[in-house]
């Protein structure tokens, strides 16, 4: 038997196994929890998650060993790889499916994208073994294997519950919003325009060569009450994501769901939050300033009204709360008086 064809035989349970784990992937991608009868247990759980994810590891590193080096693994011998590895990762699929939408949507979704990532990595090796006919462990193969230990060793760091799994979205919100303001404080203080010692004439029919390049006195004016309503986003999220940390509570599905409400409205603030700081770059678009201005305000006023609504919020938060709705509609009106003068 030639080499080629040697190789051949050995693809056959590597192929089954590619589609085995491509079709547990698109079920675990769209499928539906298990819900429980109020016998789960979530310590339980992680345990035999994190042993699933440590299982599906360790076969992967047994399955891209096989084709490392000389002598090239029999068929009989891929055949079992290929079954211990199939059978890992349907058990790491199965516990996945245990985690019922009753100990919250927000923690299931991260449960799911890690196990998508484990599933992601396992179909990537399988795909570089196929296409590595030679018995050389290519730095591609070294590379999937290594995305597959990464993947499973993740399960170990996830979020224990959903206050967990909420109060880390809210983190990650408000690194990307604290980013948005830095860049835009960072341009405002680079972008100088040399001839802003000059008294600009109103009444000049040809605008200076420049405007495209830098920010005009009005600009500046605007940019000051925009900049208000990002730092007040900032603020909602920083407020938020300490009063889940102190008064989160997973004990009642009504709690749980509340913490799902919140990571919900939530996701919006960091996008409008882009939306605007991008209409501010110079020459600045007056109407999108104040279109986008309006919609993250809307954004805000609506996180405002379900937090105060929610569990987290103690009588003694209802003071920030306030002084936070406040912010919004003093930067939001200063936004729309500045900006409809100048258009």
């Amino acid at each position: 038997m030639s080499a080629d064809n040697s190789f051949e035989d050995l693809t056959v349970p590597l192929r089954n196994l590619l589609n085995s784990v491509q079709c547990v992937r698109d079920r675990v991608k769209d499928g539906e929890s298990n819900e429980s009868n109020g016998g789960f247990n979530l310590a339980n759980f992680w345990d035999t998650l994190n042993q699933a994810a440590k299982a599906v590891s360790q076969e992967a590193t047994k399955l891209s060993l096989a084709f490392s080096k000389p002598p090239q693994p029999s068929q009989d011998d891929v055949e079992i790889l290929a079954r211990s590895m199939q059978k890992s990762v349907l058990s790491l699929s199965t516990v996945y499916y245990w985690l019922p939408k009753s100990q919250g949507i927000s923690l299931r979704r991260l449960v799911r994208d890690a196990t998508l990532d484990g599933l992601d990595g396992v179909i990537q090796l399988v795909e570089v073994l196929l296409s590595s006919p030679l018995q050389s462990l290519s730095q591609e193969q070294l590379s999937s294997t290594g995305g597959v230990w990464l993947a499973c060793d993740q399960f170990a760091h996830l979020p224990s519950d959903n206050q967990a799994a909420v109060g880390g979205l809210l983190s990650s919100h408000l690194g990307v919003v604290k980013d948005a303001i830095e860049e835009m404080e960072q341009a405002r203080a680079e972008s100088v325009d040399p001839l802003s010692n000059e008294l600009e004439d109103e009444d000049e029919e040809e605008p200076r060569g420049n405007m495209d390049t830098y920010w005009s006195e009005r600009d500046r004016q605007v940019l000051a009450p925009c900049g208000g309503l990002m730092k007040t986003a900032a603020a909602c999220l920083r407020k938020l994501s300490a009063a889940v940390k102190a008064s989160g509570s997973v004990a009642t599905p009504q709690t749980v769901a509340q913490l799902d409400d919140l990571a919900d409205v939530t996701k919006m603030i960091s996008p409008g939050v882009d939306d605007l700081a991008l209409t501010l770059y110079p020459p600045m678009d007056y109407s999108g300033v104040e279109n986008n201005a309006c919609q993250l305000a809307s954004i805000l006023k609506k996180v405002l009204e379900i937090i105060r609504s929610s569990h987290v919020c103690l009588e003694a938060d209802l003071t920030w709360v306030q002084f936070l709705e406040r912010a919004v509609e003093h930067n939001l009106h200063k936004i729309q008086d500045l900006v409809q003068v100048s258009i």
